[in-house]
């Protein structure tokens, strides 16, 4: 695998003067914090679970553990690692319908999703909520921006990922740098305006379009991917990133759609950013 290192610097978006004092500093502020809910989708991860849970941020409001017939002692070990998980079954295949059921099951004011194999670390989703607080609506994480990094991929990977972003940047106009990175966030009120109908992988790509769709304000966040600690992956490079080029064709078509409806009747909603 290529490892990739952006630099180490903390994010400093215009948020608040804290919070450019540090991160952990703007944590402790005395402001109407968020409740966040973190979404995790499970599969056998029984032994990564402890290592994941470790880095899991005190004042976290709840983590919804969406476990897809895990055959260890994944649910098990997951109620015994913290007070506030909430177990959600879902018996349909993919980690796209592991996040909508997730997402429609938290209760927090924001919702963040997050691999529980150790490849991301819980310790950065105080930056995903800053930018959040900052007056983001979607905080999507960038292992290429400065911060970020990543030791689990291929150089296939990368190159499949760099074409598929290229393509995003130039027909929708976005400044997105990473589009195939799962660790992102969002206020739970913009569920409805997301477009979350894919069952695998490529909702990752489907959220991202769907946040740049309806208008509300996107920021990057740096974070750095780590490799899997326990077992392997269920990622097809090839396979999955088909399904990510037919999502994008799809918002080709949707968008193409949208235009011609706006021409008829003039109207077009407007989100408020």
């Amino acid at each position: 695998m290529l490892s990739i290192y952006c630099g180490r610097s903390p994010l400093r978006t215009c948020v608040s003067p804290a919070f450019n004092e540090g991160p952990h500093r703007f944590a402790e502020c005395k402001v109407d914090f968020p409740k966040v809910s973190v979404v995790m989708p499970t599969l056998n991860e029984a032994k990564n679970l402890p290592i994941v849970f470790a880095k899991m941020p005190a004042w976290i409001h709840e983590i919804v553990v969406v476990d897809g017939r895990s055959t260890d002692d994944t649910r098990e070990i997951a109620r015994s690692l913290h007070h506030a998980v909430r177990i959600v079954e879902e018996s349909q295949k993919g980690k796209g319908a592991a996040l909508r059921a997730g997402f429609q099951a938290a209760t927090g004011d924001i919702v963040v999703s997050i691999d529980a194999d150790g490849s991301m670390n819980p310790q950065e989703i105080i930056l995903f909520v800053a930018a959040l607080m900052s007056g983001a609506g979607f905080a999507k994480g960038s292992r290429f921006l400065q911060g970020g990094g990543t030791e689990d991929m291929s150089i296939f990977r990368m190159l499949g990922n760099w074409g598929l972003t290229h393509i995003v940047r130039v027909l929708f106009g976005s400044g997105f740098s990473d589009l195939c990175y799962g660790y992102n966030a969002f206020w739970k009120r913009h569920l409805p305006l997301f477009n979350v109908a894919c069952d695998g992988f490529e909702i990752e790509t489907a959220l991202n379009l769907s946040a740049l769709r309806s208008g509300i304000k996107i920021i990057e966040v740096p974070s750095f991917e780590t490799n899997r600690v326990h077992g392997q992956s269920n990622l097809n490079a090839v396979t999955d990133g088909c399904r990510v080029l037919w999502t994008i064709c799809k918002e080709i078509f949707r968008r193409q759609t949208y235009d011609a409806i706006d021409n008829v009747d003039g109207s077009h909603s407007q989100i408020a950013r």
